[in-house]
């Protein structure tokens, strides 16, 4: 089944997901951030299809998410290695597996992140401005420098 494509749709969370929705690519994302940069490494470790992992390096690398580096050159073979548009995906990440640690681990978190003072790490929203904590009530959203008429926002006016 061939899903929906969201390229025209001007909202940053379909655009985003464009480019990591579909199924592994977090994944691959997530094992990058731990340092796996080899298309065979990725393969032992998640158990995809060799065809699939190659899609979603190849989309990975189109948009900037990842970028190839040769490491051998007869036959040629490459790392891929985050960019740092890659490595801004760590927030989503974290945010991610926060909200799978609290509705899906019944069994408790398979991993927890600890920053480097030794507490563990949360994902936790603040206003840039003020710094205090926004709960989702608190936001609001408003037309930006890219709205259309029909992003989603003007839905809600």
């Amino acid at each position: 089944m061939r899903r929906a494509s969201f390229a025209d749709m001007n909202c940053s969370i379909a655009q985003t997901l464009e480019i990591v929705g579909e199924w592994w690519t977090l994944l691959i994302v997530r094992d990058a951030m731990f340092g796996v940069t080899r298309f065979d490494e990725f393969s032992s470790r998640l158990g995809i299809a060799r065809n699939v992992l190659a899609q979603r390096l190849d989309t990975l690398v189109e948009h900037g998410v990842l970028k190839k580096v040769p490491y051998q050159d007869n036959p040629v073979r490459h790392d891929y290695r985050l960019t740092d548009k890659g490595r801004d995906l760590w927030t989503v990440l974290a945010a991610l597996r926060q909200w799978g640690d609290k509705w899906t681990a019944t069994d408790g978190a398979p991993v927890v992140s600890t920053h480097s003072c030794g507490h563990t790490m949360t994902v936790e929203p603040t206003c840039s401005g003020c710094g205090e904590l926004i709960a989702a009530g608190e936001l609001r959203v408003h037309p930006g420098p890219g709205a259309t008429a029909t992003n989603p926002v003007a839905a809600l006016r």
